[in-house]
């Protein structure tokens, strides 16, 4: 159940097409499904046009919340692996941000612990946004709803 931070871009499939080539294979047969969840960066928030954003984080704590958070998930459903990839640093609109994968025996947990995770890193995990706009660059006060 990895969780990293990630300085640098990355191709969400590409990237749990080589987690899910490593699960366990004594446990092969019980993945009965996976959900998937890839957030990008948008070229608009609040109306107004995006042309990048800075993410920025508290090196350990972040990483340590988010783990938490997956711990949190464990413990609500019967899940068998979970990973968590997410993107600090400048981004571009477009650019993946994060990847959270869930497997489980069956798409109900999968679902739900997916919608649990991003939500959870949504509200509570440190991270900072700054937005670059034609106004200027500006720190970003609250999320949007999901």
């Amino acid at each position: 159940m990895p969780v990293e931070l990630r300085t640098t871009p990355f191709e969400p499939l590409a990237e749990l097409a080589r987690y899910q080539a490593g699960l366990d294979e004594n446990r092969r047969g019980q993945y009965g499904a996976a959900t998937i969840f890839i957030g990008t960066m948008r070229d608009a928030n609040d109306g107004e046009a995006v042309r990048g954003m800075t993410l920025e984080h508290y090196p350990g704590m972040t990483e340590r919340q988010l783990q938490r958070i997956v711990e949190s998930a464990f413990q609500q459903w019967a899940l068998l692996d979970v990973l968590v990839i997410h993107r600090v640093g400048a981004l571009q609109p477009n650019d993946p941000i994060v990847l959270i994968a869930v497997w489980t025996e069956r798409r109900a947990a999968a679902f739900a612990a997916c919608r649990f995770l991003i939500e959870e890193l949504k509200s509570t995990a440190p991270f900072w946004k700054r937005e670059d706009t034609a106004t200027g660059p500006h720190w970003v006060e609250h999320n949007t709803p999901g």
